[in-house]
């Protein structure tokens, strides 16, 4: 594997082996244990010493199924702290097809000095001057792109937020239709690809250089029976291809778990018309999809595509967290403005959960009323102008609560949280305030023990230490390359012995599987470290203060844990 380091004050790239400190490691784990020795954590995130790294996981490249995910870290302009993001779509396993394992973006050009990276078949890259494309939402600048240089490439670009360089800015990937409709969204780390004066990064995606693997046969094996495990858990094989994520709707709202208006409550009564199988049955009568395909070398079909009324393509894919983002707690439940509000984040390069949560803020103050449908476009609109109000929606929920005073604010470290209410999954809380990336929903989702009733959610006995390891393995997972729900398989009796002998095959080594969670463990210390080195406290591991003091139907509990008892969370 090779590191591809560019300056965009020099404009100069250099190719390189990958340092033997950082082999066996891939996406997150790279990212975060790179960040923090190479960047200093008390910079300017937006200034020449922070670093974008785009990595590859441990299986980027190889014939392993879902395995095109790629992480993208740096110091956030959000958090202040570590940040990683990672995208599906095409360009994980395309920069592993290169034989690429990080690209390191480094420096500052030039106010108003805007470039594209462009790889080549040999692995190779030279900055294109991308003056022309300024100001470019992603669909047209995708589409342009393509048409420019072949359709046989990956793009990973940011839209007009990022070169604003707002907090909630995203990075958007193209999927398999070549629509850049993924979205490494938390974090602001679009903010920072703007902030190099990066628009897009173009990877073909027929390469031939990955590194070979060391035991292709039992590779192979181990594979087909993972992929087994997989296709028969019912969820990944039956669930997420005929609802995608939005089947979480009905099951989390008849838990009370589901924040809406601004967390004022934690059950939605227009659920039914924004639920997975309200999605799906509109999908259908428009002639849009279920079971989408939408990232390279996917086999569980999680994505769509929806459409509208007169079976025009409108976005994809609409997930869980936009549907609650954009829906539920604005009050709004409207698949159409839902997925107008998803298209035009995709479009201007947003975290929909950041920009829906904003709104939200917004709307609990005064500024809109709840489920005012114009809303949302409204304000859509003044972010892509960059108005003045519109930077402020642009920079998240706690810039718009601060602007109105309201100290409603549903964030951790300023990022919002996810669909998932403190007070009706209190281990989800937990989560929430100690994860080192700020509220996030992939970094140690409890969900599943819930509807699985592995846990009680609204007791206290074991969900500190579910936590813990729940934010220990989605560290593991981001690693790998591998999207989550096909990680959670390995949960399955002998699933590990056999994901052991994938990584083995792979690289050539005598991982066990310990390894696996010591992994996880490492790369959650390099962040606590970042941290604390950039001046986070463990004042900034707290949720807000209204969810432990206002209890909400139908449990009429609060979130229950103390400071201490969140402070013990990390001690590995």
């Amino acid at each position: 594997m090779n590191f591809i380091r560019v300056n965009m004050n020099t404009k100069t790239i250099k190719v390189e082996a990958m340092p033997d400190e950082y082999k066996g490691i891939g996406g997150r784990g790279l990212t975060s244990i790179m960040i923090n020795k190479e960047v200093p954590a008390s910079c300017d995130s937006l200034g020449p010493d922070n670093k974008l790294i785009f990595a590859t996981g441990m299986f980027c490249g190889t014939n392993m199924f879902n395995s095109s995910r790629v992480s993208i870290g740096a110091k956030s302009p959000l958090t202040g702290g570590i940040k990683e993001a990672n995208v599906g779509g095409t360009s994980g396993g395309a920069l592993g097809k290169l034989g690429i394992g990080a690209i390191i973006v480094d420096g500052k050009p030039k106010a108003g000095d805007l470039s594209i990276l462009k790889l080549d078949l040999e692995g190779n890259a030279e900055l294109i001057d991308a003056s022309e494309y300024k100001g470019m939402r992603t669909y047209a600048l995708v589409e342009k792109l393509h048409a420019k240089y072949g359709d046989k490439n990956a793009v990973l670009c940011i839209g007009p937020a990022g070169e604003y360089m707002m907090k909630s800015a995203s990075i958007q990937g193209s999927d398999t239709d070549k629509r850049p409709c993924r979205a490494a969204a938390r974090g602001g780390i679009g903010a920072v690809m703007g902030s190099k004066g990066l628009k897009a990064v173009i990877i073909p995606q027929n390469g031939k250089k990955a590194d070979p693997l060391v035991d292709k046969e039992t590779f192979n094996e181990a594979t087909k029976a993972f992929a087994a495990l997989v296709k028969a858990n019912p969820f990944e094989g039956e669930l997420l291809p005929a609802f995608g994520t939005p089947a979480l709707v009905a099951p989390v709202n008849l838990m009370g778990a589901f924040p809406c208006y601004n967390a004022t409550k934690s059950e939605f009564e227009g659920w039914q018309k924004i639920s997975g199988e309200a999605l799906a049955n509109t999908i259908k009568e428009r002639g849009g999809q279920t079971g989408h395909v939408g990232c390279s070398q996917c086999i569980i079909r999680c994505s769509n595509v929806f459409n509208d009324k007169n079976g025009k393509y409108v976005s994809s894919s609409i997930e869980y967290e936009t549907v609650w983002a954009m829906g539920g707690m604005c009050g709004i439940d409207d698949l159409d403005v839902i997925a107008r509000m998803d298209f035009l984040c995709d479009d201007i390069g947003l975290d929909t959960m950041n920009t829906g949560v904003a709104i939200a803020v917004a709307m609990d103050s005064g500024y809109r009323k709840f489920g005012d449908k114009n809303a949302p476009i409204e304000i859509m609109d003044e972010i892509a102008k960059g108005t003045e109000m519109g930077r402020i929606f642009g920079d998240g929920p706690s810039a718009v609560g601060k602007h109105f005073n309201n100290p409603r604010v549903a964030a951790v470290k300023n990022q919002s949280i996810a669909a998932y209410d403190p007070r009706g999954m209190i281990g989800n809380g937990v989560t929430f305030a100690t994860s080192t990336m700020g509220a996030d929903h992939t970094a140690g989702n409890m969900v599943a023990m819930y509807l699985g009733h592995i846990l009680d959610p609204l007791k206290k006995e074991g969900q500190l230490e579910n936590s813990r390891e729940n934010q220990i393995f989605c560290a593991m997972a981001d690693s790998m390359g591998l999207c989550l729900f096909a990680m959670y398989s390995i949960a399955a009796p002998d699933a590990k012995e056999m994901f052991i002998r994938l990584i083995n095959a792979r690289l050539g080594t005598s991982w066990k599987v310990e390894d696996l969670r010591n992994l996880g463990v490492r790369i959650l210390k390099a962040e606590k470290e970042f941290n604390k080195k950039a001046g986070l406290t463990a004042k900034d591991d707290r949720l807000p203060e209204f969810f432990m003091k206002e209890p909400l139907p139908p449990h009429n509990v609060v979130f229950p844990f103390t400071d201490a008892e969140l402070d013990g969370v990390h001690n590995f």
